[in-house]
């Protein structure tokens, strides 16, 4: 098991075939649940810095999903520039506002799951803590190298960018 901490960015723990990443939002949980639920929130802060959500369709319900893609927009990033990727969450159990399970995959336009990368099943809680919101969102793949293979691409670096970019947002945004 390893343990990344920073009291501003959170904490990140894997163990075995699980990744679960932590993060206090200073903002209502009613208000960051929506940012999670609705897709006029998500288009403003979903994504690493630099990349954009340029489609989002939404049908947050148990059985409905959330399709999007993001694109990266920053020329700074080389490669990257210009450079999309799909994806889609399948919606299973929604208890507002206070846990979503649903199953995560990149996708192609079409939302057929992408046979190279592992999907993700994930349980992600919001709860109330002294004015503060806590997120904990709990992902389990199916094997352990299934995790390596998302780490080894940057989700760590990703996951930070696009929490950090959430509180930002957060700062700014009327439920």
């Amino acid at each position: 098991m390893s343990k990344l901490q920073d009291p501003n960015k959170g904490s990140i723990t894997v163990d075995g075939s699980t990744l679960t990443l932590t993060r206090l939002f200073q903002a209502p949980r009613e208000l960051v649940f929506s940012a999670f639920t609705e897709a006029d929130h998500l288009k403003h802060w979903w994504g690493p810095r630099g990349w954009e959500i340029t489609v989002c369709e939404m049908d947050f319900r148990p059985g409905g999903s959330w399709h999007y893609c993001m694109k990266c927009m920053d020329k700074g990033q080389g490669d990257f520039y210009g450079m999309e990727s799909w994806g889609k969450a399948i919606y299973h159990q929604i208890e507002a506002p206070e846990k979503i399970i649903y199953t995560d995959y990149f996708s192609d336009a079409d939302g057929n799951e992408s046979a190279e990368m592992p999907a993700t099943n994930v349980t992600l809680t919001f709860e109330e803590a002294d004015g503060y919101t806590r997120v904990v969102n709990r992902a389990e793949y199916v094997s352990p190298e299934a995790l390596q293979t998302v780490l080894d691409m940057g989700m760590e670096q990703g996951i930070s960018e696009t929490w950090s970019r959430l509180d930002e947002y957060l700062q700014t945004a009327k439920s």
